[in-house]
């Protein structure tokens, strides 16, 4: 009875020991990230009959659990990518909403400053500084477009840039994540324990991963995790970790786009399966802001200069010759794609027809073999114009086709976005202004004064704003987006806290019930060492009866 009272005393004290250890482990760890609660679970060993009854035989630890929630992890997860991508693309458009509504650098005061040089030109056509000072406060308007145009041109550098961090660190973190599958699945199957430090580690690097792209998580029953991204693209699977890559456009070497690594090569994954997380944030912001922002300013320059020419090159120089160009005008870009057929010759043109008929989107042109016809996709709202001819007219675009094309031949248009950067001053001759309605009327100043009444003109946008008004639309726009996703993203934010707090009420150390499980599990530390005292005693009765 003695050994009995004895190995009781020992099971005793073997839980306790495990359950101070467990508790301070977790004390430990309070601060680590990703780091959830431990509890010892402990049962009664198995009791022996003693023929007047069954006898305890002490205690048991089954296991140490870890303390998660599956179901709150996921919501955290959710929320932490939808987090992660807001504030992503809010950051980057707050860069362009600064720049073109700042009052100084933006294009207003330069649009305010150039008619006002042409209408105090207007007040002394003959004379040359009045002409003069109309040519440079132009100067001073084609500046401003080309730093603008160029500032958006950086910023859609740093998205390059960010695109190629992003990939990198999903990569790494995929990687990580495989080997954390392979560690548990070998420390499960050799003990048939979870390891619980490795458990937290994997779905810390999870939780990592859905801050750079949303992702889909599938538990194996193996315990392993299968990680998914976009439409269902693999990214981890049990062991082995599949890469992500960037390559440049096919239709533009300046833009980088996210491939999904095969055996065959790189294959471009669309934007639209790589929502959420930093990644989907700035892509989005590449594709909805940035974007369109370039080709909507590069429309007012373009909208500007021409309108601006008709009605320059309708009246007389100082020398008595028609007016010229003023400003020069930026040419659509067509840029046929990278993986057309080697054996095509088709050669594709475009021009600008009307700008008032512009609009804001780029344009893709692809050839189908089987019906032999293009077939023009505006890609702004995926409108498309099928059959397309050589010479057809589309918003303001004329299509001019040639050669032979090869079926699935692919071109990209887009008809303004060099507007803004090709924007300059054609004349460096003050005397080529043409100001005088008629020839040879040096004091004429009436094409002045029409010159200059272009700046309320409704000549934008199908004939219904002016310059200025244009420019103001995508201040408004870019602006009204900036304050919802300002909005949005301080909403996202509550959100995720509250789904951090849900998380960490059930998983997360709290240090004073850890306090109260130490003097507990110290408590049951000394009372097994005093049942084993008393074990030893009788033993010590025992073997002196026996002497």
């Amino acid at each position: 009875m003695a050994s009995s009272i004895l190995s009781i005393g020992q099971s005793a004290l073997a839980a306790a020991q495990v359950g101070l250890s467990t508790t301070g482990h977790n004390i430990a760890n309070a601060a680590t990230p990703g780091y959830n609660r431990q509890v010892v679970v402990q049962n009664a060993a198995q009791a022996q009959s003693y023929g007047f009854g069954f006898m305890g035989q002490g205690t048991e630890i089954s296991t140490v659990k870890r303390i998660y929630s599956e179901f709150l992890g996921s919501q955290v997860r959710t929320a932490q990518t939808s987090k992660s991508g807001l504030d992503s693309y809010y950051a980057q458009i707050k860069q362009i909403d600064n720049m073109l509504a700042d009052p100084a650098s933006g294009l207003s005061p330069a649009l305010q400053g150039f008619f006002s040089g042409v209408q105090e030109m207007a007040s002394n056509p003959s004379m040359i500084p009045a002409r003069q000072a109309a040519l440079s406060s132009a100067e001073t308007l084609a500046a401003r477009f080309q730093s603008l145009a160029g500032r958006l041109d950086e910023i859609e550098q740093g998205v390059n840039s960010q695109i190629t961090s992003s990939v990198s660190a999903i990569n790494s973190y995929a990687k990580q994540i495989a080997q954390l599958n392979d560690a548990i699945g070998r420390a499960q199957g050799a003990t048939g324990q979870p390891p619980n430090d490795l458990l937290d580690q994997r779905d810390q690097l999870i939780l990592d991963l859905n801050k750079e792209i949303k992702t889909t998580v599938v538990k194996q029953g193996d315990g392993g995790y299968n990680v998914f991204i976009g439409n269902g693209q693999p990214l981890v699977v049990g062991v082995s970790a599949f890469s992500l890559t960037t390559v440049a456009s096919p239709t533009d070497p300046e833009k980088i786009e996210v491939a999904y690594q095969t055996a065959n090569g790189p294959v471009v994954v669309g934007n639209a399966s790589l929502g959420g997380g930093k990644l989907g944030g700035v892509l989005e912001f590449r594709s909805q802001t940035l974007e369109p922002a370039q080709n909507a300013l590069g429309r007012v320059a373009i909208g500007l200069a021409s309108t601006f020419n008709a009605q320059h090159q309708a009246g007389f120089d100082l020398n008595g010759n028609p007016g010229t160009a003023f400003f020069t005008v930026a040419t659509p870009v067509v840029a046929a794609s990278s993986g057309n057929d080697i054996t095509s010759t088709a050669a594709i043109g475009a021009t600008i027809s009307d700008v008032n008929a512009l609009t804001t989107s780029d344009y893709r042109l692809a050839y189908d073999g089987s019906t032999s016809s293009y077939t023009l996709t505006r890609l702004s709202d995926n409108t498309t114009f099928n059959p397309i001819s050589s010479g057809q007219v589309v918003d303001g675009l004329t299509i001019t086709l040639s050669g032979t094309p090869a079926a699935g031949d692919s071109f990209l248009i887009r008809p303004t976005v060099n507007g803004a950067s090709g924007f300059s001053v054609a004349i460096t001759d003050p005397k080529l202004i043409a100001a005088a309605a008629t020839t040879g009327a040096v004091g004429d100043n009436r094409n002045a004064l029409l010159l200059g009444a272009l700046q309320t003109a409704n000549t934008m946008n199908g004939g219904t704003t002016t310059y200025q008004g244009a420019y103001s639309q995508i201040v408004s726009e870019i602006g009204n987006k900036t304050r919802e996703l300002e909005v949005t993203s301080s909403a996202a934010g509550n959100l995720l806290s509250e789904a951090n707090l849900s998380l960490q009420s059930e998983s997360g150390v709290n240090l004073d019930e850890e306090a109260t499980n130490l003097l507990r599990y110290q408590q049951a530390y000394q009372a097994a060492g005093k049942v084993m005292q008393i074990a030893s005693e009788m033993f010590d009765v025992l073997l002196s009866l026996g002497r």
